[in-house]
């Protein structure tokens, strides 16, 4: 057993606790168990985030195939969103999945009813439309645009 003993001292308050990692590895080194265990915790979130918002948890199937099929969309859309959330976030930091979430859908139903209009809005109002309807569902909406549709 490979074992690594790590002591914790709170600067504020001098406090301190030991930790201890296990590896079952004995050629691995000190830095790489600490590294591993470091990565567990985005492992769990990722886990986490595909259950809660990529339906991982709700899937009904039975084939191998289908299984893997939604186990590998689900961890997709998990690396997918937290792409899609980084300019969001440079403006709002708190902005979330659900409210990536909620955007999209917003400027899908958006364009799906412009998409019925006789005569399309010109670009500059239809883009103000677009961003203003996204902006409905956000739990943290970003700043509304400035020009008033």
């Amino acid at each position: 057993m490979n074992v690594v003993v790590l002591l914790k001292t709170n600067l504020a308050t001098n406090a301190q606790a030991h930790v201890i990692l296990f590896s079952t590895d004995l050629e691995l080194a000190y830095d790489k168990i600490i590294q591993f265990y470091s990565l567990r915790f985005r492992i769990e979130f990722n886990f986490r985030n595909a259950k809660q918002y990529w339906g991982l948890e709700d899937f009904m199937n039975i084939n191998e195939i289908a299984v893997t099929n939604a186990a590998n969309l689900a961890f997709f859309m998990v690396n997918l969103s937290q792409a899609l959330l980084q300019p969001f976030r440079q403006t709002q930091p708190d902005f979330s999945i659900l409210d990536l979430k909620s955007h999209y859908r917003g400027y899908r139903y958006a364009a799906e009813t412009i998409k019925m209009l006789p005569q399309k809005p010109d670009a500059i109002l239809l883009a103000t439309i677009l961003e203003c309807i996204a902006l409905l569902g956000a739990i943290h909406p970003l700043l509304r645009p400035s020009a008033n549709p």
